[in-house]
């Protein structure tokens, strides 16, 4: 029998836990399986932290917003947003359901195009195209949509100069009701930006105008802006019919579908507010099947769907480094992952789970990661059962951006391993090494010596 770890009495609030008809009980179950694959081997195997994605949950997620759409609309095109995740196996789960590759940079667009999808299946968004990215996209017959006049006067430019046409849309920014609004990207509505852009496209030889495209804003909790929207969208769409005859190809109404996180500071847990996939479907297919379209001329949906796909796909499977006092008494715990890999924790209050079998204790504390510096809160104050030193936590829906957004800061970034449906893992991203890191650093001769 193990002999229990002696820590320093501490005054603490009393919790009762919550009351079901057997008494009071801590609402917590330890997370010891992935898949039906154990945490634990998986941390022996692959060492800790390490991300964990659940090939599952990814098909599953992916089929449930295509039917939601598909039931209600005749002609729906999803397209994966690289940018929320762009490891080539998450992709590919992705394109193997269908999805197009929607990218925001050339770097993106490159790895869209190495995975094998066809370059008139990508959509290529984002302010920043130089014209030889915009070159290699009117070569290879992909959607470009045009963020500012610049971009447009490039394109008009590129076409003319190699006589090819070139398949566009214009990003419209528009208010929705929602503020502060998202007017940095794209043509606005209100002030005729749109359709002026749309002017000068259709009076352009080479350019030919496929679709309209909006991105209202990020984990939207409002199904009403996404109608609004669409009805934007749709009145551009039906004026471009009158005055030119030229039925539009698409709508693209972007993402910013929420997942089931919880965001820092939110009163409820985020399961509680978010709005499901259907009401989202629900309100913008509504608004343009009753817009006034011909059957004819009734666009392609196109949704650009990235957090509310793959979130809940993602874990991070980490350790206690230690546990200690602050001075006004809190309990905290330190964590051997952080901000520099978990950068959704400046934005998310994400659900931690132990990964073994616990006391009934619980308490408030600080949860840290281990960078020497003080912004690397995993969690500002969460109450967990006591956790010691090399025990092993499950931290939950973290698929979105932190496999995009993480760090090589004082620690260097983990494995990423992927469960497919038959409960095998692969690992689908090295580790990082220090000579991963020197193998892109170059030392001058004068540099290579020194006394000390």
């Amino acid at each position: 029998m193990e002999k229990l770890r002696y820590e320093r009495p501490a005054i603490k609030k009393l919790n009762a836990g919550l009351m079901n008809k057997f008494g009071t009980r801590t609402e917590y179950a330890p997370c010891t399986h992935i898949d039906g694959v154990a945490v634990k081997d998986l941390i022996k195997e692959y060492g800790s932290p390490v991300f964990v994605i659940s090939e599952r949950t990814i098909r599953k997620t992916s089929q449930n917003a295509n039917r939601a759409f598909k039931t209600r609309y005749p002609k729906v095109q999803f397209a994966w947003s690289y940018k929320t995740n762009y490891i080539d196996a998450v992709c590919n789960v992705f394109h193997q359901e269908g999805s197009w590759a929607e990218v925001v940079s050339i770097f993106e667009y490159q790895k869209a195009i190495d995975n094998g999808v066809p370059g008139n299946k990508i959509i290529f968004n984002g302010p920043e195209k130089s014209v030889a990215d915009l070159e290699q996209a009117v070569n290879n017959g992909s959607f470009i949509h045009i963020d500012h006049f610049d971009e447009l006067y490039d394109l008009i430019e590129l076409t003319g100069r190699i006589k090819k046409k070139a398949k566009v849309a214009i990003r419209v920014n528009m208010d929705t009701g929602i503020y502060p609004m998202w007017d940095r990207f794209g043509f606005n509505y209100e002030t005729g930006q749109a359709w002026n852009a749309i002017t000068k496209i259709m009076a352009s030889e080479y350019l030919e105008l496929e679709g309209l495209h909006s991105h209202i804003g990020t984990f939207m909790l409002s199904t009403q802006a996404y109608s609004i929207a669409a009805s934007k969208l749709s009145d551009l769409a039906v004026n471009i019919k009158y005055k030119y005859n030229k039925a539009i190809h698409y709508l693209d109404l972007g993402g910013g579908f929420p997942s089931a996180n919880t965001l820092r500071g939110s009163y409820l847990p985020g399961a509680d507010v978010i709005p499901s996939i259907d009401d989202f479907a629900e309100a913008i297919t509504s608004t343009i099947l009753n817009y006034g379209y011909k059957t004819e001329d009734l666009p392609l949906l196109i949704l650009e769907t990235g957090r509310a796909l793959i979130d809940d796909a993602g874990y991070l499977l980490g350790s206690v480094l230690a546990n200690k006092r602050l001075s006004d008494g809190r309990r905290a715990t330190i964590m051997d992952f952080g901000v520099n890999i978990l950068f959704t924790s400046f934005w998310y209050e994400h659900k931690i789970t132990p990964a073994q079998e616990f006391s009934q204790h619980t308490e408030d504390m600080v949860m840290y990661g281990p960078l020497c510096m003080n912004i690397d809160v995993v969690r500002q104050s969460v109450n967990l059962p006591l956790l010691n030193k090399g025990d092993q936590v499950v931290v939950h829906k973290v698929g979105a951006y932190n496999m995009t957004q993480w760090m090589q800061f004082i620690a260097m970034r983990p494995k990423v391993i992927l469960i497919d449906m038959d409960g095998k893992p692969h690992i689908i991203r090295e580790n990082e090494t220090v000579d991963t890191l020197r193998s892109m650093e170059r030392k001058p001769d004068y540099l290579k010596k020194f006394k000390l």
